[in-house]
C-alpha cells in the first residue's frame, strides 16, 4: 500500500493508465493499443507515460496480469462461498464465474484467450502465476473430491504411456496427488470449459442458433461434471432447465 504522497500519486497514475488501457482495449483491440494514445487521454505528454510503462508490450503485460488477477478473484470469490466438500457445487461456481467474467469483459477475455497479439509475447515470469490461478483452483477442487472419496476414477490403463511424464510434471507443479486418469480428465474439464465460454464470447455458435444460452451452458456443465467423475449429472429439474415441450 502506498504510504507517501509521492507513492500514492504514482499508484494513482498507474491505476489511471490501466483504466485507460482497458478502455482502449475494448474500443480498438489489443493490436492497436498505443502508449501515445493512452498518454493523450491521460492528459500528459507521451514521454511522461514512459516513466511508468516502458513500451507497448509492457502495457499489454500489465493488462494481461490485471485481467488474469480479476478473473482469478472472481473465481475464488465464487468458490469460497460453497461448502468445501461439495466438489460439484464448487466446480459449477468456478465455471459460472468464468463465464460471467468473459461475457462481461469480452475484450479482456480475448486478450487472454483469443488470437495472439502480433509481435507480442507475454513474459512467463510475470504472467504464469496469475494465468494459472483458475486451473490451479480447478485442480484443488478435484483433489479435495479425491480425498473425500467423491471422485469416480476411470478404468486403469486408459492413459497413453506418452502422457505419464507430462502428467507427473503437472502433478508436481500443482501439488496434487490425483492419479493420472483423474488428472487427464481434469485437463479435459479445463479445456472444455474455456472452449464453451470462448464459443459464446466470440459468437462462434452463430446468431440465434441457441435461444437459451444459459440453459446450454448448464447442460454442458452437467455433462462435463459427469465426464470428470464428479458425481452423477444433475437432472434438468435440478439445473433449473426447462422441460421439453
Amino acid at each position: 500500500m502506498a504510504t507517501t504522497p509521492r507513492a500514492r500519486a504514482r499508484a494513482q497514475t498507474m491505476a489511471d493508465i490501466l483504466r485507460i488501457g482497458r478502455e482502449h482495449l475494448a474500443v480498438h483491440g489489443a493490436a492497436a493499443l498505443s502508449l501515445r494514445a493512452v498518454a493523450r487521454d491521460l492528459g500528459v505528454v507521451s514521454s511522461a507515460v514512459y516513466r511508468y510503462v516502458a513500451n507497448r508490450d509492457d502495457l499489454l503485460t500489465l493488462l494481461v496480469v490485471d485481467a488474469y488477477e480479476e478473473l482469478g478473484n472472481a473465481v475464488d470469490n465464487a468458490v469460497a462461498v460453497v461448502d468445501p466438500h461439495d466438489a460439484l457445487g464448487r466446480f459449477r461456481a468456478l465455471a459460472r464465474a468464468v463465464r460471467r467474467w468473459g461475457l462481461r469483459e469480452p475484450a479482456r477475455y480475448a486478450l487472454l484467450f483469443g488470437s495472439p497479439v502480433p509481435g507480442y509475447r507475454a513474459p512467463a515470469e510475470r504472467t504464469t502465476e496469475p494465468g494459472t490461478r483458475v486451473v490451479v483452483r480447478l485442480v484443488d477442487i478435484l483433489t479435495a473430491a479425491y480425498a473425500d472419496g467423491m471422485l469416480r476414477l476411470p478404468a486403469a490403463g486408459e492413459i497413453p504411456d506418452t502422457l505419464h511424464t507430462d502428467l507427473d510434471r503437472i502433478r508436481t507443479e500443482t501439488g496434487t496427488d490425483l492419479p493420472d486418469a483423474a488428472l487427464a480428465r481434469g485437463v479435459l474439464l479445463w479445456s472444455a470449459l474455456f472452449g464453451a465460454v470462448s464459443f459464446e464470447v466470440f459468437g462462434q455458435y452463430g446468431e440465434n442458433t441457441f435461444s437459451a444460452p444459459d440453459d446450454l451452458f448448464e447442460h454442458h456443465l452437467a455433462i462435463l461434471a459427469e465426464t470428470a467423475g464428479l458425481g452423477a449429472a444433475p437432472t434438468d429439474r435440478e439445473w433449473g432447465l426447462r422441460a421439453p415441450e
